[in-house]
């Protein structure tokens, strides 16, 4: 059955609470939703302590603090910055792999034709094991998971968390449309000299999809998917 692309518009609080119902119970179809924030919001990962956040920081940046219910490290989500799908299958459904570092092998094939059709050309979807970097256990962009989008020069373009339930599995996806490690990084609890090397040490991991707008690529999205 192909995939229909739902979009919903909220606060980045909202949208995380929905998608975490999308795998809390029985999955009938695969389900695809674009999610387009309100407001902005440092997002944690389901393992992430909380005092990792400077929360004046973000009240003074008008951000929220959320947590997800997929693993990973922080991500900055506002207006205009990313692209955000959430994509679900059922258990038992022939995109289903009981491989935890293969299953999203599918979900960044299909960004990558994608964002291929949308000017973005010579990405590549890792598959190899899980890589880790300094910063990766804070920043979700600095590491590297099974699945994910880079491009040539190795900056991944897609991040991929999963959540999986007996009743299917939810792939949170995250495109970057820009790569500004620094605003992330003035949002968290780091003393002045470890955010200015950290800023300089993210700079390469990460880069924009480099064309193509939200609307253009979600259209190459839905007719890449399976």
């Amino acid at each position: 059955m192909p995939f229909a692309l739902e979009r919903v518009r909220g606060t980045v609080a909202e949208l995380h609470e929905q998608s975490a119902r999308l795998v809390a119970g029985p999955v009938p179809v695969r389900s695809a939703r674009a999610h387009q924030p309100v407001d902005r919001a440092v997002v944690l990962g389901s393992g992430q302590p909380d005092d990792c956040v400077d929360r004046e920081a973000c009240a003074a940046a008008g951000a929220q603090v959320v947590r997800r219910r997929s693993g990973g490290g922080a991500v900055l989500v506002e207006p205009g910055g990313l692209v955000w799908v959430d994509l679900v299958v059922p258990a038992g459904d022939p995109l289903w792999r009981a491989d935890v570092g293969q299953a999203a092998w599918w979900v960044g094939e299909a960004w990558a034709r994608a964002l291929s059709q949308a000017g973005r050309p010579g990405l590549e979807v890792w598959k190899g094991p899980m890589l880790r970097r300094e910063w990766s256990s804070l920043v979700c962009f600095a590491g590297r998971a099974g699945g994910e989008v880079t491009g040539p020069e190795g900056s991944k373009v897609v991040g991929i968390s999963q959540r999986r339930t007996r009743h299917g599995a939810l792939f949170q996806c995250a495109c970057l449309l820009r790569w500004e490690p620094s605003e992330l990084l003035r949002l968290l609890r780091m003393a002045p000299a470890e955010r200015a090397r950290a800023a300089g040490e993210l700079s390469g991991v990460a880069s924009g999809a480099g064309g193509g707008t939200q609307d253009e690529i979600l259209a190459h999205l839905v007719r890449a998917l399976p």
